[in-house]
């Protein structure tokens, strides 16, 4: 009757690591210490488990733990947590489906790695499991492959789309300079050089030109990049974020531009120029309502804290 007890606990202790239930770990484990020596029938911990499902509340509680003897060990093919945290499971795609595209996927995963890498012994490293006698890192590169091609296959196609608008508005802003509004005076210089407008006009078409240029280059960066597995880290979201933010600011100022150049031409008549200036801020607010949460969930997951919270109190 106590085996029978002890199965459906342990059951329900790896069923809630999957899920994520910290409460009911944390309290368990609190209430009987040695639950937290448990092992499923693949002789894996919940710390393992937790890395293999990437619930990262769950593994959190590591550092909020006295005994650190939770990190050694391994499971039945002699797989460590560095094995679990490169194993690509069911487990981890149903975690990253919430993550949109399979670049920042790709990155999750990468720091998954990072992480446990972090905390385990550096012969961990070099371990080679039973069944497949791969490394951990051997492991991740094998198991992730199918990631890594729909990895690159996103961030060429983003770059792709983001380029094509970068290079119309670096055109547009470049032929506004040449042709200025009102032209050139008798005496080579602009008409209406004099006004604050056209200065405005000449500022906002300098940072629209150099801006989309910048972000251009960028997306042009990441189109001829290597794209190993290691690039999705940090290298390749950097320069995303950087050809976003840029194309942000090289819209924005093209639509100052052209609000100044527009009041310029046809000033006195404001019956027909509050109603255009307002539909000029239609494509930048469109722009940035579609593709602004893409830029801050790329700034946060590259630049953030992060997921992993080391300063957690200690509980057992």
């Amino acid at each position: 009757m106590k085996q029978v007890s002890y199965d459906t606990l342990r059951s329900a202790i790896f069923q809630a690591v999957r899920k994520g239930n910290v409460e009911f770990i944390t309290h368990i484990c609190k209430a009987n210490p040695e639950l937290l020596w448990s092992r499923d029938d693949e002789s894996r911990g919940i710390f393992d488990v937790a890395i293999q499902c990437r619930q990262e509340k769950i593994y959190n509680l590591i550092y909020g733990i006295s005994s650190k003897e939770v990190i050694n060990g391994g499971d039945k093919n002699n797989n460590n947590k560095l094995h679990m945290a490169g194993l690509w499971s069911p487990f981890a795609q149903a975690q990253l489906n919430h993550i949109p595209g399979a670049a920042l996927q790709m990155q999750r995963e990468l720091q998954w790695y990072k992480e446990v890498e972090t905390i385990v012994p550096p012969n961990f490293r070099e371990c080679r499991n039973k069944d497949k006698q791969l490394t951990p890192r051997e492991l991740f590169t094998e198991t992730h492959s199918g990631l890594l091609k729909k990895g690159e296959k996103w961030m060429k196609q983003t770059a792709t789309s983001y380029i094509i608008v970068g290079a119309l508005i670096f055109t547009i802003m470049f032929a506004a300079v040449i042709t200025i509004p009102g032209g050139n005076g008798d005496t080579g210089f602009p008409a209406f050089i004099d006004e604050k407008l056209f200065m405005l006009f000449i500022m906002s078409d300098a940072i629209s030109l150099f801006s989309s240029t910048t972000a251009t280059l960028t997306f042009l960066e990441i189109l001829t990049s290597r794209f190993t597995k290691d690039d999705f880290l940090k290298s390749l979201p950097t320069k995303l974020i950087i050809g976003i933010a840029t194309l942000f600011l090289a819209i924005a100022t093209m639509m100052i531009a052209f609000s100044a150049a527009f009041l310029i031409i046809v000033r006195g008549h404001s019956w027909i120029v509050i109603p255009t200036i307002l539909l000029s801020s239609v494509p930048v607010t469109l722009f940035v309502w579609m593709q602004f949460p893409l830029l801050v969930r790329i700034t946060v997951s590259t630049c953030g804290k992060g997921i992993f919270n080391r300063n957690v109190e200690r509980w057992l």
